[in-house]
């Protein structure tokens, strides 16, 4: 059975995410908080050690992420090192630990979830969009690193999605007249953005690697 690690799996995106993989018969581990704590390298090093001992991840969906809302000059250090390291670092170093044992079977996928804000972006997302367009960066690279081992690395940047969390912060007012600036006249379901995961972290994929697949129902194209 082959494994798949996905961070951020208890909710939302990750969530849909997680579910899609168990139905197609995946090992799915979706590490909590007390497992995998990414704000901490120390929790990072730690895990990466208990992996040796177990078989290697087929998959890693590098999916978890914070996104603290704030022009430039409000930005508190402590908010910009945390985006930073939970978006950007964090799954650097995971990669780091557990590409090696892919690289050994000569086969593995890699699907990092940005945002549209990796696209375009808006007031308050200097250091979001900053940490998602570097998490490109890393697919770019590794994609290219990782070519001749058969492992895949693409990235997927993620619309306005109708997430439990959407739902919690937005009014269904407000969730209309935000669909009203997506061409295709909705959000996506949280499922719609899990599908286009599986398939670039499935054997489907056999050639697609390093590309920023873009899932906005046209939002980007305005």
């Amino acid at each position: 059975m082959e494994r798949v690690l996905i961070t951020g799996g208890s909710r939302g995106i990750g969530k849909a995410i997680a579910r899609k993989f168990k139905e197609e018969g995946y090992e799915v581990i979706t590490p909590s908080r007390q497992e995998l704590n990414l704000s901490d390298m120390s929790s990072i090093e730690d895990y990466v050690l208990a992996q040796k001992y177990q078989q290697p991840f087929d998959v890693i969906i590098n999916n978890a992420g914070c996104n603290d809302i704030h022009l430039v000059e409000d930005i508190t250090d402590e908010e910009l090192l945390g985006m930073i390291n939970v978006n950007l670092v964090a799954p650097i170093r995971l990669l780091r630990g557990l590409i090696g044992p892919m690289k050994k079977q000569k086969y593995g996928r890699i699907v990092n979830i940005a945002s549209i804000w990796a696209v375009v972006s808006k007031a308050g997302r200097c250091v979001y969009s900053a940490t998602k367009n570097g998490l490109h960066g890393v697919t770019n690279t590794l994609a290219v690193e990782l070519a001749e081992y058969n492992i895949l690395v693409n990235t997927v940047c993620p619309g306005f999605t109708l997430t439990e969390l959407t739902r919690k912060n937005n009014t269904a007012e407000e969730i209309a007249q935000i669909s009203k600036d997506i061409p295709l006249g909705r959000m996506a379901e949280p499922e719609e953005i899990a599908k286009v995961v599986y398939f670039l972290a499935s054997k489907e994929n056999t050639y697609l690697t390093g590309q920023k697949i873009v899932v906005d129902g046209g939002f980007s194209e305005k």
